[in-house]
């Protein structure tokens, strides 16, 4: 099995087109076409760590942070990113990164999290928007049900839970060939008028090259009539954050000695606990202090991140408890969940979780 299989895989699952625009996902050292050896899973990629596929024979390693985040000018080893780069080329050791799109994938980092948690009705708690796009196109009758097939298989027509949606009316179409066309029906210069389905269906932003492809090839006609609107709703699916609820109301205080075990925290920064008990519960895997805002008004009781900054704290304003358990600790369990994942696909896969801890923060 080669690496781009399970690159392919992955980004089935959370795409590179789903990643935020800061972010450097994907593969950022290797050749696609290598044959794999064994996956090392880590949340971060470090000189330990490819010392650690080494030891194991293993040519590829698959973490949640991009080693490469920043551009690169130079490869001089003046530093642990530079050296750790190196190090990988040097024994051909591929590196694949999969965060922010991992992140707002609704069964990724974050609904790892919920499931450690405890926690029920989990939804995404901001839904990303500007993402998706409503694509309308003329078919003549006879042909509509092969072009929705070809727009389905593209992956066109998925809304939540739901696939192969759409919308159909039926109209009369008309056109006049000209002396340059080779029309699929009709006589030049003569207006011609046909019975043509028109379908709508929603395509995500990432998609959506990829759709139109496929709605070309299986349409009949030589000019194809069809339009693209970008829409403005949600993408309930696809988002920052999670907010779920515990099946039954907890002690604050419990509920927080119950984070601080599961995550292994060192220590749990947090605001005043105005509130003897916790019931609705927000949180978002690495550093989350910007849905602090989101989880307010979702009514959450608290919200479980990491890396508030001091003044951030002051946001919470008695409305909301923050509790800040650490950007490692909130996303460590990322390679247990790439873990299963892969595990899943590919049976005879060689997977590993690292050894090795890389949370650069210690407490004393």
């Amino acid at each position: 099995m080669k690496i781009k299989e399970v690159s392919n895989f992955l980004e089935e699952i959370a795409p590179l087109g789903s990643q935020e625009s800061y972010d450097n996902c994907g593969l950022l050292v290797g050749d696609p076409n290598t044959e794999v050896t064994g996956a090392l899973l880590t949340l971060d990629c470090i000189e330990a760590t490819v010392d650690e596929a080494i030891a194991l024979g293993y040519n590829l390693i698959i973490a949640h942070h991009p080693i490469i985040f920043g551009g690169l000018k130079k490869l001089n080893g003046k530093n642990y990113i530079e050296r750790t780069v190196l190090k990988a080329i040097k024994n051909d050791i591929a590196i694949y990164a999969i965060h922010t799109n991992l992140d707002n994938y609704n069964l990724g980092v974050n609904y790892e999290i919920g499931q450690r948690l405890g926690l029920e009705n989990l939804k995404v708690l901001s839904p990303k928007k500007d993402v998706l796009n409503k694509l309308v196109v003329f078919v003549p009758k006879n042909y509509t049900e092969e072009v929705k097939k070809a727009l389905y298989e593209a992956g066109a027509g998925h809304i939540g839970n739901y696939a192969e949606c759409s919308f159909q009316t039926e109209g009369t179409g008309t056109f006049t060939p000209l002396e340059d066309a080779d029309p699929f029906m009709g006589t030049t210069n003569e207006n011609e008028k046909v019975e043509e389905s028109k379908v709508e269906v929603i395509v995500d932003n990432y998609k959506l090259g990829k759709v139109i492809a496929a709605m070309l090839q299986a349409h009949p006609y030589e000019e194809v009539a069809y339009d693209v609107y970008a829409l403005k709703n949600q993408h309930q699916e696809l988002g920052s954050g999670m907010v779920g609820e515990l099946p039954i109301e907890m002690d604050t205080k419990e509920f927080l000695q119950r984070v601080k075990n599961n995550f292994n925290c060192g220590v749990i920064r947090h605001t005043n606990i105005h509130k003897e008990h916790v019931k609705k519960i927000a949180f978002c895997g690495g550093s989350g202090s910007f849905l602090l805002g989101q989880a307010r008004a979702v009514g959450a009781d608290i919200y479980i991140t990491g890396d508030f900054k001091y003044h951030e704290f002051f946001d919470a304003e008695n409305q909301i408890i923050i509790a800040d358990i650490g950007h490692f600790e909130s996303e460590q369990y990322t390679p247990h969940l790439l873990e299963r994942i892969l595990k899943k696909k590919f049976i005879n896969f060689a997977v590993r979780l690292t050894g090795v801890n890389t949370n650069p923060i210690n407490y004393f």
